[in-house]
């Protein structure tokens, strides 16, 4: 029955071990939001990506919030951020009051421009901080990008939310910049059902981050509180989900990056083109999506319709932040006359990138755009 069953873009795969630790915590009676798998989990998360610290979360958007805190970022700043992304790189900005410039993407990785972010300094001067993405798992020009915010003392903040297993230079996405933001969410390459993770460069700043994820109580033996804090720590319960899914995440990268390479292979001849893996990096390739070439003759819309017709799931790229009515009154600088995300929003398909898809059902999409690109081909 695999040719009627429903193909997703991306959902949650487990390894097998997650309901060991799971059931861990509750042999323990461990099920609230602190336990032998938090902190096992973060320790896992320092293994693998070598960060110095890390905090969990219960989500990517509350480790971007807390890094904006700790960056001192407040009422009145200027934040920096990367343009083409999901809402939540965005949202703690104004949520700590800060104001956000939205920054264009260059057109090799679809992630922050650096040339953008030159601009964007001489015209509005240095912000409090910076926020930039690893987009869909591929790794920005993150040298670049540090180097301009370390000349002009910019603090940087990783959105590498979509980005745990993806290298630059053989050092993990999150782990480069003053802090870094790992999302957990249902369909992210490694889940716990919900939750974040916050990569820290110093331990201190980490206990920070859990201070104010716990209420931010004092060392006192009442209720005391000298500072807000939030209800952001990851439950153990969660934690468990996320420990077991450490140790299948190679194997997930290298699905991952099979079915981006088939895709490739299988459109070869068609006019789209893909977000360019830079020398030196690895992308974990969490979704594949492909873009369309100004001559193709084909839109998003028509081949999501397609795929949707034959029960597959697609979705269009992330929408551009300065085009999001909530943001409708923020600043937007390009490198240039053109609009690099627009082009990028207006092209874009997220193809199904489900790690449990079989050969055979992506062989289904591939036939379903194919046949759509004969049909519509002079």
């Amino acid at each position: 029955m695999e040719c009627n069953e429903r193909i997703l873009l991306a959902s949650p795969h487990m390894g097998g071990d997650e309901r060991n630790y799971i059931d861990q915590a509750f042999d323990t009676n461990w099920v609230a939001p602190l336990g032998a798998n938090v902190t096992g989990f973060e320790r896992d998360i320092c293994d693998y990506t070598h960060a110095k610290a890390a905090t969990a979360l219960s989500s990517g958007t509350a480790a971007l919030h807390i890094a904006l805190i700790l960056a001192g970022v407040g009422r009145g700043d200027m934040v920096f951020c990367q343009d083409l992304t999901f809402s939540a790189s965005a949202n703690p900005i104004k949520y700590v009051g800060a104001t956000p410039i939205f920054i264009d993407s260059e057109p090799q990785t679809w992630n922050m421009s650096p040339e953008a972010l030159d601009r964007a300094i001489a015209l509005y001067g240095a912000p409090k901080a910076a926020v930039f993405v690893h987009l869909y798992g591929t790794p920005a020009r993150t040298a670049e990008l540090m180097d301009i915010c370390r000349a002009h003392h910019i603090v940087t903040i990783e959105d590498a939310a979509e980005a745990l297993g993806s290298t630059d230079g053989g050092q993990s996405c999150g782990t480069m910049a003053n802090y870094g933001a790992l999302s957990f969410n249902g369909n992210k390459i490694v889940t716990t059902s919900g939750g974040g993770m916050l990569l820290c460069q110093d331990a201190g700043d980490a206990a920070h981050a859990l201070k104010l994820a716990t209420q931010a109580r004092e060392d006192a033996p009442w209720y005391q509180h000298e500072e807000i804090g939030y209800n952001y720590r990851l439950s153990n319960i969660c934690a468990g989900i996320g420990r077991g899914q450490m140790r299948v995440l190679e194997q997930r990268i290298a699905q991952k990056r099979e079915i981006f390479d088939r895709y490739r292979a299988a459109f070869d001849d068609l006019p789209v083109h893909w977000a360019q893996e830079l020398p030196g990096c690895r992308a974990n390739r969490w979704l594949s999506v492909m873009m369309l070439d100004e001559d193709a003759r084909v839109t998003p819309a028509q081949i999501l319709d397609e795929l949707e017709r034959e029960n597959i799931e697609g979705r269009y790229m992330w929408k551009p932040m300065h085009m999001q009515p909530v943001f409708a009154d923020c600043a937007y600088v390009t490198a240039a006359d053109r609009s690099v995300s627009e082009e990028l929003f207006r092209c874009g398909v997220c193809l199904p990138s489900d790690t449990k898809m079989t050969q055979a059902q992506q062989e289904r999409v591939i036939a379903v755009i194919r046949r759509l690109f004969s049909h519509c081909q002079p």
